[in-house]
């Protein structure tokens, strides 16, 4: 087993844990949320009068889109994914991501479950992706 990967360029982990873990042919990307590098947060808008607005479908399309990178940070991609487990808050936002997830896969994409979760690491984040990959080693 290699050492886990804490990646240059992506939103820091906000505890001691790896962007992503080899094992073997399998590669396990930690739970990706929609934060960017600068910690701001894609789909996650507050006005002036703090009014905060969320939105489902571009927080699924980012967090897709960080582990699309993380992935190809080490020649790998979206459609070695073989595992996907998805962690919403509100299970009533289950279309706005269903209709952002159907932009990246078909029916041959990863296995894939769905989860409602009581809340997740920063209020303004509505989803959660884990994902397993299946990447041979060189040599293999």
């Amino acid at each position: 087993m290699t050492a886990g990967q804490v990646l240059e360029g992506r939103a820091k982990p906000r505890g001691k844990y790896p962007h992503l873990k080899r094992a073997g042919d399998y590669v396990y990307i930690s739970g990706t949320s929609s934060r960017r590098p600068d910690n701001s947060i894609a789909g996650a808008e507050v006005d002036e009068m703090g009014t905060t607005k969320l939105d489902i479908t571009v927080q699924t399309t980012a967090v897709l889109e960080n582990i699309r990178e993380v992935l190809g940070s080490i020649g790998a991609g979206l459609e070695d994914l073989v595992e996907i487990s998805a962690y919403l808050v509100n299970m009533n936002d289950f279309g706005g991501y269903n209709e952002a997830y159907a932009r990246f896969f078909d029916y041959t994409g990863p296995a894939r479950t769905t989860v409602a979760v009581h809340q997740l690491p920063h209020p303004h984040l509505l989803i959660e992706i884990k994902a397993v990959a299946y990447v041979p080693q060189a040599g293999d």
